[in-house]
């Protein structure tokens, strides 16, 4: 190998130490190379031309290995030199990092401490010696940590204080202040390098931070010089305290509260002097003391404000308030609430004193009341029982007027006949009114809602009102309908009654019209005439019981009832009533009601069985239960006017015990509802079904409640109210309709 080719494999551009590597390799193949010899000597001319090449190529791996030799010796030359100018530089690159005036550290990579200088933690001397090279960043935070000299922030531990530095580590470049020694601080700052490395730098900015201290000092004094005179103003005893717990400012108010001499409190005064003094003059409340109010001022967020009442010996009552300001500090106030406190005692008393005057005039009201409801009761109580006392011998004198045959009368005498009917067809009126009135008051009126097609109810009224409107030449017109609504069909029926009834009453002339329109999802029934109309003042008025606005009307024509009892009943079922009139317009009612499906109609069971008229009236055997005297011979002898076999008795017992003797089965049943002390109508009538099977029966009665016309109906029977009209009486016993009377309300 030739000197050429050894420096053709040693590469000037690498290292020095590659360099010699590969010289040093280079070397050691030779020598080997040298020290072999052939093994075959075959021949003296063989070992003469074997020793000859040899010796030539002896020759020329000495030249060559003295050459390699001399290229060594030059890399070794020269990596010596590179070695001692990395270690210049190293010492330069120690003495250049060394007069930095902040602290330095770099670490690789793999966050492992390649170097610092003597300033870097300066400031926490005990930990300096571990300083060193090798050691890790991990390490490193948690030695620092627990280096005496570090300041912790406030509510910060230690372990806290590793987790946030490590935590601030992850980051690429921050910077943060920290304290170190007694009352000096280190702004830290981090970078990481291209390599992934970290330069860690710390700058002492104590004369910084001390000057902003001081001069934040100055502010606060000025802005202590600009508080103080407005806190001189204040009622209350005020004292603000920084940070540290040191006094800045406070009011003469405060030393007065406290009976302190102006030399006790002083600028930079600690908090706990100033507690020694409030736990000394105060009594605090069962289960507190001062000790609540200093740890809340040495809490590290004070959320909340602090908050308590005193007292003193005297009986003085302050109280002690603290907040929080914005920088960190707080502010104490002690306000004198001795004569607030006086005037809510003597406000609670007042109050007590109210609140008694006020529970006794409510039992007084309660009393009251009850009176009230106890008088309303009786005074129901009263109207119902008057009315059916007056509608006995009421129904007994229409009974006798009807008894009386057309023949038997002169043309004078049936005139005074017919008034005297009219006559008896008002008082009915009136006392059905009353009733009414009692039943819609007390609250016992009952109501069954239900589908109600308007069509028929229309075309009843029609029939019932136009003899009356004939009468005075109006003409009454009721447009058909097919509407269904939701509504108690016999309250309903009353109302349409009523508002038709005083409709005809007060037009003279003109028509009077009933019609139902759509109204979105209602229906509005309206009724309207053409009379003198209702001025706007009168309106609210016609409401009210027995009020007319008509004051010259005679009581044949009312007693001022039907619109309250209109007004009441639309309250009860839940139909709004509006009324559209002036003064000589004419007026219109209208009644809003729900839309309802249409029913199904079907035959109701226990329904009373009709007859068929085909016999005679002299056959037809009418079993009647009355217990009033009176009644009873007026219903005979109009029974018996009529060719009627009638069997009266006045009790339920009685007529069992006559069907019981006799074998006797009535083509018909009136039973009287109130029968004395026995069996009622009901019972009556349940015993005689259960004897002879269904029976077509009325139950004669005042009272016009739906529940009885519903236990009536579920026994087979129906009502008959009284006054007993003479015209449902004959429908009900020659009729071949239903055989039975509606009930009404």
């Amino acid at each position: 190998m030739t000197c050429r080719t050894a420096r053709a494999l040693v590469d000037p551009r690498d290292p020095p130490e590659r360099q010699t590597e590969k010289l040093l390799t280079i070397v050691g193949a030779l020598i080997r190379h040298a020290e072999e010899t052939p093994e075959d000597t075959r021949g003296r001319l063989g070992a003469v031309r074997t020793g000859r090449h040899a010796g030539g190529q002896v020759r020329d791996r000495t030249r060559d290995l003295e050459r390699a030799l001399d290229l060594l010796n030059a890399s070794n030359a020269r990596l010596a030199e590179a070695h001692r100018e990395t270690e210049a530089a190293r010492s330069n690159l120690a003495s250049a990092i060394e007069t930095v005036q902040e602290g330095f550290a770099l670490f690789d990579a793999n966050d492992v401490l390649v170097m610092c200088n003597s300033r870097f933690n300066a400031l926490l001397p005990d930990i300096r010696a571990q300083m060193k090279p090798g050691l890790t960043f991990t390490r490193y935070v948690e030695i620092a940590a627990h280096s005496r000299h570090l300041g912790m922030p406030d509510g910060m531990t230690r372990n806290d204080w590793v987790r946030m530095r490590l935590m601030r580590h992850q980051q690429h470049h921050f910077i943060l202040t920290q304290q170190m020694g007694e009352d000096r601080w280190v702004q830290v700052s981090e970078h990481r390098t291209r390599e992934g490395g970290t330069v860690i730098l710390q700058t002492e900015v104590t004369d910084f931070i001390r000057r902003e201290r001081e001069a934040r000092g100055r502010r606060l004094d000025d802005q202590a010089a600009v508080l103080r005179p407005t806190l001189e103003h204040l009622k209350i005893g005020v004292c603000l305290f920084d940070v540290r717990l040191h006094l800045l400012v406070w009011n003469e108010r405060l030393a007065e509260f406290l009976t302190l001499p102006r030399n006790r409190l002083w600028r930079g005064m600690h908090f706990d002097a100033l507690l020694e003094q409030v736990r000394g003059q105060f009594i605090f409340p069962g289960g507190h003391s001062a000790r609540q109010l200093s740890d809340w001022v040495r809490r590290a967020r004070r959320l909340e404000t602090f908050q308590i009442e005193v007292t003193r010996d005297g009986g003085q009552v302050y109280e002690i308030f603290a907040q929080e300001l914005p920088d960190g500090g707080f502010v104490v106030s002690l306000e004198d609430i001795t004569e607030v406190r006086s005037t809510l005692a003597e406000l609670s008393r007042a109050n007590e004193t109210l609140e008694a005057r006020v529970t006794e005039r409510t039992c007084e009201l309660e009393d009251a009341l009850a009176s009230a409801e106890r008088a309303n009761a009786s005074r129901a109580r009263f109207v119902a029982a008057a009315s059916h006392d007056l509608l006995q011998p009421l129904s007994a004198a229409k009974l006798y007027l009807a008894s009386l045959g057309d023949d038997a009368l002169t043309a004078s005498a049936r005139r005074t006949l017919d008034k005297a009917q009219n006559a008896l067809l008002s008082v009915e009126g009136i006392l059905g009114a009353l009733l009414d009135i009692s039943r819609l008051e007390s609250g016992r009126a009952a109501i069954d809602p239900a589908a109600v097609p308007l069509g028929p109810v229309f075309r009843q009224l029609a029939d019932e009102f136009a003899p009356a409107a004939a009468l005075k030449g109006l003409r009454l017109r009721v447009r058909p309908t097919e509407a269904v609504v939701f509504s108690d069909r016999a309250y309903l029926r009353r109302i349409l009654q009523n508002l038709i009834s005083n409709a005809i009453r007060y037009t003279a002339r003109g028509s009077v019209l009933v019609a139902a329109r759509r109204r979105g999802g209602l229906w509005r029934v309206e009724v309207r005439d053409s009379g003198q109309g209702i001025a706007e003042e009168h309106q609210e008025l016609i409401f009210r019981e027995f009020q007319r606005i008509d004051a010259h009307a005679s009581a044949s024509e009312g007693m001022g009832l039907g619109l309250a009892i209109v007004e009441r009943a639309a309250a009860l079922l839940g139909h709004p009533l509006s009324l559209r009139s002036a003064s000589g317009c004419g007026a219109t009612f209208s009644l809003d009601l729900a839309q309802a499906a249409r029913p199904v109609t079907r035959v109701e069971p226990g329904r009373a069985v009709p007859l068929a008229r085909d016999a005679e009236a002299s056959e037809l055997v009418v079993l009647l239960v009355e217990n009033d005297p009176e009644l009873s011979r007026a219903m005979v002898q109009l029974l018996e006017t009529w060719g009627v076999s009638v069997f009266d008795v006045p009790s339920g017992e009685e007529a069992l015990a006559l069907v019981a003797a006799t074998g006797l089965v009535p083509d018909r049943c009136l039973i009287d509802y109130q029968l004395g002390a026995g069996m009622s109508g009901l019972d009556c009538l349940a015993a005689l079904r259960a004897r002879l099977g269904p029976v077509s029966a009325l139950i004669v009665t005042a009272d016009r409640s739906e529940a009885l016309g519903a236990e009536a109906r579920a026994l087979g029977g129906a009502v008959l109210q009284k006054p007993i009209p003479t015209e449902a009486l004959s429908e009900f016993l020659f009729g071949a309709g239903s055989g039975g009377a509606a009930a009404t309300p």
